[in-house]
């Protein structure tokens, strides 16, 4: 279901950081931020290392969505990172236009006014969906309309069929919803003009998202950049040259309608799909013929079964067909009649089965349909069985859409088929039902294979093991299975036939070959599950002749296995899928005859597929803004070279450095240097950002091809790649057709650019499905904004911050937390792990400054430190800058720093004191404890608070936090041991059963066992947040003197009016079990206090989903507990805990539902204390005066205003 999507809470902040944003991107585009040269070689400038980073370039058949942008992302805030890092960082991006997508949407638009008329009328469709008629969403754009401006972003309304259907069905009702008028879409018909019309809209967005990209490298793909044209020539006859290309019938999944193979990208469902080779074995219908097939005179008929375990043939006791699929008969290329399904017969007329022809190719001639009802009881010659006559057997299982519809039995070793014919045996109705006999059931399974632990009857066994008492226990028979046959295959032994005595594994294939040879079976392909291509049609598998890339070479492969042995996969998991790809690779059908791309230099029939002219493009990046000045190639770049000039001599001199310029050559040599030296500088290629989903084919092809064309050169292999998951939205998955999408330009708009790029970086980082939370999106909006206004308000007041030494404890903490932020930060931006990264370099340090302004308030007139607050917002600047470059840039100019940030460095982290890192984590732990108990005391009080007070009404009075120097003896028996066993362990712990048999086994352990256990999983715990040091049995620390130093912060935090420090000795068993050195164990005192409810409204919100919170006031409040407790309610205002104004009404007799206009409204004195009236029951404020005397009591009522 739809995810209903929720506004952003506030606008204004909102558009505020649209309007930040757009002045960003100006400032980066007048300064040319992004457009980088390699320096000339041998020069200083040469020696700065380089980054280069590449997203695959996305297809042009539609606009960018959420998905490719947060793929997109990973490298976009790795450049970031490495331009901080000092390094020259080059980003290009390009457009993919190769293939059939584009092709096939034209040829759509045209079909559809063919049939609909010129504008086409699409009543009939919306007829169909306001009657339930189900449409199947179409499955190329649906995106939103675009004006010149984003921030004028309009959302048309949806058309008639959209609305009634939800989704769009035709192609021209999906280029309505992009705003096009009908004059305009009829240009699509050209397929031409879809490259001209998506990639500016494509740039437009991604420069909308502040993309580090050097545009002056972009390009488009196909013979329409002529230029690009040169570079996939090349490429091809390289590779032919090294014989990594050849010419041959190979099976391959086909397109009938395009009349050419469809790869992974030409498809609309079934992208890596590959074809299932089954053995197609031949069962000779004897005579007479039945009335059905009667019309096959003295041909010889045959019922062909697809088998994968063709071992099994001299198991045969029959033969399985569906009763209610229609078969059909047809004539072979042997002139033999065959019977299957409509759907195998088609997939036999491409693979040269029924005729040897070229003509005939894909001809399909029907003899005869058949009910399998009318070949019931049929009587076969099945080969290799020892049975001379086999029957025809009802099954209803059998699948129409998988193998042929006539499947062999073998009941020796197939569960399902001992299953189903002891079914027939036993019950005469059913036998009656379908007119079988009982002769034709009359057969005992054939004993064929040996099993360890299943004998040679493995079906019977494993029926009567998983209790299998008819064919419908069906989840039975699937453990059987699972069982059987994997371990037959790997582990079974022939016990009969030529193969006698070997493993199944081995005979498998040599029995194939004996049955093919022998004219008793065929191969034959189908895919392994349906595939749909961009032209709407169901695939087959083909037979054909055409040009193949060698991936299954093994000499290729390995130089494969040589690049991925280098590479950096940032996950193990990424790995293993490119290591199993490896292994099952085989041959790579890489040109067709239909669509858009590159031709053969030598073949101009054929068409370079997809897949194939987009391994090693990274390349042409380097050089491409010599050749061209705009994305199709029809303006010159740099170097003032025609495509003509650009000859396979010339590539070789560019790429090799042993390979000097062709003699006829009439570029300068000046500017061939300079193509030269940008490859030489950039190249290897640094990262690969994509989907998990291109590891089997183009991150794969990718390795191959740069083996191929650099073979002995490794230094210019890729270092790395950086496989990301799916995208979720709001935990669900992204369709159109639920409304659960988002494009890009739909998330700038709602979002901002860096909230929007906060939540992705915020989304996820394994290889695991990954999640773009909206409300984070909302949350970074209000964080960010919330940033600035705090940095304008410290900046503002700057010299009224405390100088001199920074040396107090807060200081201190405060100075390491910020040392210690920047390295877990650089450490988690160095692997890749944004989300990390977000965690240390702003919410960790976030919270890092709220604890340091806590401690500096409740310090009395201490403060906070200038040079330490002014090196945190810089800090904070740096750390943020690669995720919400554009906020980061702004708050660099309110610091006066010179220049852009993009020319910033990364911070250098001072001294880390350890010893203070551990007192902070120390005072937050007891903070976090005393809140978390007394949440749930408070929460269990309001319930039985029948008065409806809400928990927050509850008031602390006091609290004894316990604490202990050091562990009881039992517990220091347990640390002693976890310590000697996670060191042995190498940062490991035994198994719990096997560390509680040996701790028990501790002299005078015995007595204390039921607390072992909740003690060992209590110190594991701990032992996983902070090391081993957490197995130590004291602390560096004096937890007493600690606690009493910072007793002014810990009252402030927990509002408590007295805190207590007490040894554990002094309190009960209970207490002193559970308190530890570094755990200490906290008790309180809950008692209601006076109070009035009063309704706080945000006077900044415009928002509608915002709401007034409705909280309680104390005697003796004061402005900053309030504040607190507004922030409590509304944790993104956070930042704002000293800078809160209260307004009251000026009519204190408002109710509280009244509106009012701001000038209503009257600002509360900043150093006011609240106090109760106990006869009216309501709140009043009074003043603190400079003598300390408080000032007239003013009346509140029972509704206020906030605001920051």
């Amino acid at each position: 279901m739809a995810t209903e999507k929720k506004k952003p809470e506030s606008f204004g902040k909102r558009n505020a950081l649209l309007d930040i944003e757009f002045e960003a991107q100006r400032k980066w585009e007048d300064e040319r931020l992004f457009q980088v040269d390699a320096p000339q070689a041998d020069s200083t400038e040469d020696e700065q290392e380089k980054y280069f980073a590449t997203f695959p370039y996305p297809y042009m058949n539609g606009c960018l969505h959420l998905g490719h942008t947060f793929c997109i992302s990973k490298a976009e805030f790795a450049v970031g990172y490495q331009r901080l890092k000092g390094k020259k960082c080059l980003f290009p991006f390009g457009f993919h236009c190769t293939g059939m997508p584009i092709p096939a949407c034209a040829d759509k638009l045209k079909r559809e006014m063919d049939e609909y008329g010129y504008p086409p009328n699409f009543q009939t469709a919306a007829d169909e969906a306001s009657t339930g008629t189900e449409s199947q969403p179409a499955d190329d754009v649906v995106e939103p309309q675009y004006t010149e401006e984003p921030k004028k972003y309009v959302k048309k309304p949806k058309s008639k069929v959209q609305a009634k259907s939800g989704v769009c069905k035709f192609q021209w009702e999906i280029m309505r919803s992009l705003g096009l008028s009908d004059e305009e879409i009829k240009k699509f018909v050209d397929a031409k003009h879809w490259l001209r019309y998506f990639p500016p809209v494509a740039k437009s967005d991604l420069k909308s998202m502040g993309i580090k990209v050097d545009w002056r490298r972009s390009f488009i793909t196909t013979d329409e950049n002529p230029y690009y044209d040169t570079f996939v020539k090349w490429h091809f006859l390289r590779l032919k040259d090294r014989g990594k290309l050849e010419y041959g019938d190979r099976y391959t999944i086909y397109s009938p309608r395009d009349g050419q193979p469809c790869m992974d990208h030409d498809r609309a469902s079934g992208e890596g799909v590959d074809g299932q080779e089954y053995t197609l074995i031949k069962m000779k219908v004897q005579e007479p013929l039945p009335e059905k097939l009667a019309f096959a005179g003295q041909k010889p008929v045959f019922l062909v079964a697809a088998t994968l375990r063709p071992e099994t043939m001299y198991g045969q006791t029959n033969c399985w067909m569906h009763p209610n699929i229609k078969y059909v008969a047809f004539e072979n290329a042997d002139g033999e009649i065959f019977v299957s399904t409509h759907r195998a017969g088609r997939n036999m007329a491409y693979q040269k089965i029924l005729s040897r022809e070229a003509a005939e190719f894909g001809k399909l001639d029907i003899l005869a349909e058949i009910e399998g009802k009318d070949l019931l009881g049929v009587k076969l010659s099945a080969p290799r069985t020892k049975y001379g006559t086999v029957y025809t057997l009802p099954m209803m299982t059998i699948k129409e859409n998988k193998g042929t519809g006539v499947v062999t039995s073998v009941p020796s070793d197939s569960p399902d088929d001992y299953a189903a014919l002891r079914d027939l045996k036993r019950k005469e109705g059913l036998r009656q039902k379908f007119g079988i006999t009982e002769e034709m059931v009359d057969f005992e399974p054939i004993p064929i294979i040996d099993i360890p632990g299943f004998g040679e009857l493995a079906a019977k066994t494993a029926c009567e093991m998983f209790k299998v008492n008819s064919q419908n226990d069906t989840k039975q028979l699937a453990e059987a299975k699972e069982k059987t046959y994997q371990k037959g295959f790997y582990e079974g032994v022939m016990v009969t036939g030529e193969c006698k005595g070997m493993k199944v594994q081995d005979a498998k294939e040599i029995l194939k070959k004996s049955l093919v040879k022998e004219n008793q079976a065929l191969v034959y392909y189908e895919p392994e599950r349906l595939v749909v291509s961009r032209s709407g049609e169901e695939c087959v598998v083909a037979k054909c002749d055409q040009w193949v890339l060698q991936y299954g070479d093994e000499q290729w492969k390995q130089q494969a296995r040589d690049v991925l042995a280098q590479l950096e996969t940032y996950s193990e998991e990424t790995r293993h899928n490119f290591v199993k790809t490896l292994d099952w690779l085989h041959d790579h059908a890489c040109a067709r005859i239909y669509g858009m791309g590159t031709r053969l230099p030598w073949d101009e029939t054929a068409i370079i597929e997809s897949l194939s002219d987009s391994t090693i493009y990274m390349a042409y990046y380097t050089v491409a803004h010599f050749l061209q000045s705009v994305v199709d190639g029809s303006k010159p770049g740099l170097g003032d070279i025609r495509p003509e000039q650009m000859t396979p001599e010339v590539w070789d001199h560019i790429f090799y450095e042993d390979k000097p310029a062709p003699q006829d050559c009439t570029i300068p040599v000046d500017t061939l240097q300079k193509m030269r030296n940008e490859f030489r500088y950039f190249y290897p290629l640094d990262l690969r950002v994509s989907g998990k989903d291109l590891v089997p084919n183009h991150l794969t092809y990718f390795m191959y091809n740069h083996g191929a064309i650099w073979p002995e050169q490794p230094d210019r292999w890729p270092k790395s790649v950086r496989a990301n998951g799916h995208l979720l939205l709001n935990s669900e998955k992204m369709a159109k057709s639920t409304g659960n999408f988002l494009t890009l330009h739909e998330a700038v708009e709602r979002f901002s650019a860096d909230g929007m790029r906060f939540a992705l970086a915020d989304a996820g980082d394994g290889i695991e499905d990954a999640n773009f939370v909206e409300e984070t999106a909302d949350n970074g909006i209000l964080r960010l904004h919330a940033q600035i206004e705090w940095t304008k308000e410290v900046l503002a007041n700057i010299n009224s911050l405390r100088t001199g030494a920074a040396d107090l404890f807060m200081d201190q903490v405060f100075e390491t937390a910020i040392n210690n932020s920047i390295q877990l930060t650089d450490e988690s931006y160095r692997k890749m792990l944004y989300r990390e990264a977000l965690k240390y370099g702003f919410f960790e340090l976030q919270s890092a400054r709220d604890q340091y302004r806590d401690m500096a308030a409740a310090s009395g007139d201490k403060g906070m430190h200038r040079d330490l607050i002014l090196r945190f917002i810089e800090v904070q600047c740096l750390l943020l800058a690669p995720f919400c470059p554009h906020v980061c840039e702004h708050i660099w100019e309110l610091l006066g720093k010179e220049g852009s940030i993009m020319h910033a460095r990364w911070p250098v982290a001072g001294q880390i004191d350890d010893l203070k890192l551990a007192e902070t984590q120390y005072l937050q732990s007891v903070l976090h404890d005393f809140r978390t108990r007394i949440e749930g005391a408070i929460s269990t009080k309001a319930k039985k608070d029948k008065s409806g007070h809400v928990a927050g009404m509850k008031y602390t009075i006091g609290a004894t936090i316990y604490i202990s120097n050091e562990y009881l003896p039992w517990q220091q028996d347990i640390l002693k041991y976890l310590k000697e066993v996670y060191t042995e362990g190498n940062g490991k712990f035994p198994e719990n059963k096997t560390m509680y048999g040996q701790l028990t086994n501790i002299d005078g352990m015995s007595k204390y066992a039921k607390k072992v256990m909740p003690f060992v999983e209590y110190m594991k715990d701990q032992t996983a947040k902070h090391g081993v040091s957490a197995l130590n049995l004291s602390t560096e620390f004096d937890e007493e003197k600690l606690l009493a130093m910072n007793m002014p912060y810990l009252k402030k935090a927990l509002e408590v009016e007295e805190v207590h420090v007490l040894p554990s000795s002094q309190a009960d068993g209970k207490v002193q079990d559970n308190c530890y050195p570094g755990q200490p164990f906290s008790s309180f005192a809950i008692e209601e206090k006076p109070h009035v409810v009063v309704t706080f409204v945000s006077r900044q919100s415009t928002g509608a989903d915002t709401k007034p919170l409705s909280l309680p006031l104390f005697n003796g409040d004061t402005i900053m507990a309030v504040s607190r407790r507004i922030i409590k309610q509304d944790s993104s205002l956070s930042q704002y805990a000293q800078h809160i104004t209260l307004w009251k009404s000026s009519d204190s007799t408002a109710a509280a539902g009244t509106e009012q206009p701001d000038g209503a409204q009257t600002a509360v004195p900043s150093k006011g204390v609240f106090s109760i009236d106990d006869s009216s029951n309501t709140a009043l404020c009074q003043e603190t005066l400079s003598d300390g005397n408080l000032g007239e009591a003013i009346p509140i009522g029972t509704r206020m205003f906030y605001s920051t």
